[in-house]
């Protein structure tokens, strides 16, 4: 008999062949239909897959959301595959995984590419998949047996996998439904005990793509279809909401028709700003540095350019070479044929982060413990080689600019000054309007440094977000096994935006390896040298991203202390022109970002063109008002509006134009 431990400690003594489902239904008929999964000693598996021994069980329901999410998605990846092959025979499969918020499948078709308009079609055949409530059966085959099964069905894709696959490692796949006719895959699992235990209206197909087998473009292109899946219906309706405000409130469109910016093939990944959107820039430039100024900061500004060598002491050269721009240290002549050297000796590179250069800054001159904390920030423009498929408008791009610091502090400092960062990260983030939560990003697997250095660092992290009283539920502490950069474990901040999406935006990082590699030392007490410890850390992230976050997160209508332009005149007749521009000067003079609208148009075409152009004011005046000095204010999203003298107007704008760190 097994002992198996259930999660409120009671121990239940089974026979060999029982699994998990049997044990749900002798808890009750309740649990014995809700339960999806089986966590068995900490791994999730299959409900009707037999207890191999003593085991600590718990059982998964749909409340265990995250759990649950993951295997429906991949048995709707499942299902798909078996969908597609069904309609188009000779389709061969590939793989298809569960992502953050659905599952893909690629696919080799055999006729033709899949197009968006074969979607209705595999999706109804999907559903026929779940009515039929196919049991899905795990099972273990060896190597060969897979390999001659791939051969035999002319799935030259997997066979090829199978072929790669270490001999005598335990291989399994998955049947869906009984018989040698079975549709099979070869998969790790876990899945549902049948295809009919997922929602049938809880999925949608979403779009199609090409992808490159095993991602390489050298090798065949493959067809992908992309899914959205949930445990139920209302989940689904209310990601496809979640999708329809995203694309309402994508920062691209909205750019353009509020004329922040523009992106264009000659300069791909970097941004052309605009004066409207160069406007938003600078306000938030001018909002960090009194930020940083009160914090202690010391702002320093680095070159672009700098010595390969230098990126290959700091180890960014081995671990980051291929996102780096490299020049050669002196440009060949283009009559000599002769082959560019490939050593770091030979070449110069655009900085992709400001870290290596903050050093240098550093060790200039002796310094003393008395000179420390040394807090050196930056609006540091850097470089990075991201492929082509990965930009995306402001959220990713080739060049950026970071409002990056680097804080040089003692060992006995460190828990002291991640304590201040947290305390003025919270006090921004909630100048913009977000709530967050923080996650703390532990050692990955290639990395610099001792274990003993890990250890101290992402302990000194922990603690200092405990003693800050932010390592709680409320603010969604969690730790990542595996994230960290490698050279440093890091706090991370993910804000969550009006619609519900997490961006990872701030982070600071407790580093003694980039210290010891670039040689920066301050002569301690005791009259000998020491290692500094280096913080990174940022809290906008860069400022392309974090204003597309902005624009995204506001959908457009940005506080009026942050709006390009706070309020536009405009006349309803010629008659009232010089009182309206009598008016802009006035808000002009008091430090509001004011345009005049003196065209001969009529009143409701100049309203609706300044809404879409997120204007957040809009000071109508006409001869009336210019009679009584008064105007009729209209605020972007409220209905009808409001008469205000003008000094009423201009005093009550003048609030909101102002920075909340200086009301």
């Amino acid at each position: 008999m097994f002992r198996i431990t259930l999660p409120d400690g009671s121990v239940r003594e089974v026979a060999p062949g029982t699994t998990p489902a049997d044990i749900a239904a002798a808890i009750g008929p309740g649990l014995a239909k809700a339960a999806m999964a089986a966590r068995v000693d900490g791994e999730v598996r299959d409900i009707m897959r037999p207890l191999e021994g003593d085991a600590q069980l718990a059982l998964i329901t749909a409340k265990d959301e995250k759990d649950a999410l993951e295997l429906v998605r991949h048995d709707y990846a499942h299902i798909l595959a078996e969908a597609v092959q069904n309609l188009f025979p000779g389709t061969q499969i590939t793989f298809g995984p569960a992502t953050d918020d659905g599952f893909y499948y690629d696919f080799a078709p055999k006729d033709r590419p899949f197009t968006e308009e074969d979607l209705p079609a595999i999706e109804a055949e999907m559903r026929k998949i779940i009515a039929k409530d196919e049991p899905l059966i795990r099972e273990v085959w060896t190597r060969q047996q897979l390999i001659e099964r791939w051969q035999k069905q002319g799935e030259t894709f997997k066979a090829e996998w199978a072929q790669e696959l270490p001999e005598g490692e335990e291989l399994t796949v998955y049947r869906a439904g009984k018989g040698e006719d079975a549709w099979l895959d070869m998969c790790r699992g876990p899945h549902l005990a049948s295809t009919g235990k997922v929602d049938p209206n809880a999925f949608k197909l979403t779009r199609v793509s090409g992808a490159y087998w095993r991602g390489d473009q050298k090798n065949a292109m493959l067809s992908r279809i992309y899914g959205t899946g949930w445990l139920n219906k209302k989940q689904l309706d209310e990601h496809l909401h979640r999708l329809e405000e995203a694309a309402k409130r994508d920062h691209r469109k909205l750019g353009a028709e509020m004329d922040l910016f523009h992106l264009q093939q000659e300069a791909h990944g970097s941004v052309f700003w605009h004066p409207h959107g160069f406007t938003i820039w600078r306000q938030l430039e001018a909002y960090m540095r009194r930020a940083i100024d009160a914090a202690g900061y010391q702002e320093v500004k680095t070159p672009q350019v700098m010595d390969a060598r230098q990126w290959e002491q700091s180890g960014h050269w081995g671990k980051y070479r291929e996102n780096m721009f490299v020049i050669p240290d002196e440009v060949p002549n283009v009559e000599d044929e002769g082959p560019i050297v490939s050593d770091a000796a030979e070449w110069m590179a655009l900085k992709p982060m400001n870290c290596p250069a903050h050093v240098l800054i550093f060790r200039q001159g002796i310094k003393s413990y008395r000179d420390l904390p040394l807090r050196l920030y930056e609006n540091g423009c850097c470089h990075r080689n991201e492929p082509h498929g990965a930009l995306h408008g402001l959220m990713r791009v080739r060049q950026f600019t970071q409002d990056d610091a680097h804080i040089f502090c003692r060992e006995d400092q460190i828990v002291e000054e991640v304590q201040a960062f947290c305390r003025l990260a919270d006090r921004i983030y909630r100048d913009f309007g977000f709530t967050y939560s923080i996650k703390l990003a532990l050692r990955p697997e290639k990395r610099f440094g001792t274990e003993e250095m890990w250890d101290q660092a992402e302990t000194e992290l922990r603690d200092a977000v405990v003693r800050a009283g932010l390592a709680t539920e409320e603010y969604g502490w969690e730790e990542l096994p595996g994230e960290g950069a490698f050279y440093a474990p890091k706090l991370e901040w993910h804000l969550t935006d009006a619609i519900g999406r997490t961006w990872q935006v701030g982070t600071i990082q407790s580093d003694r390896v980039l210290p010891e590699r670039l040689d920066a030392s301050y002569v301690a007490e005791d009259g000998e040298r020491h290692r500094p410890v280096m913080l990174h850390r940022a809290i906008f992230g860069s400022y392309e991203r974090f204003i597309g976050i902005l624009i995204e997160h506001f959908a457009g209508k940005l506080p009026v202390w942050l709006a390009p332009t706070q309020a536009v005149v405009a006349t309803i007749v010629s008659d009232a022109d010089d009182y309206a521009k009598e008016v802009a000067r006035k808000l002009q003079a008091a430090g509001i970002r004011v345009e005049s609208d003196l065209r001969n148009e009529k009143i409701n075409y100049k309203v609706r063109e300044h809404s879409v152009a997120k204007v957040p004011n809009l000071l109508v005046v006409g001869k009336r008002e210019a009679d009584e000095g008064t105007v009729a204010l209209r605020v972007l999203g409220s209905q009808g509006q409001q008469m205000l003298s003008l000094d009423e107007a201009i005093a009550k704008l003048k609030i909101e134009a102002t920075p909340p760190d200086l009301r």
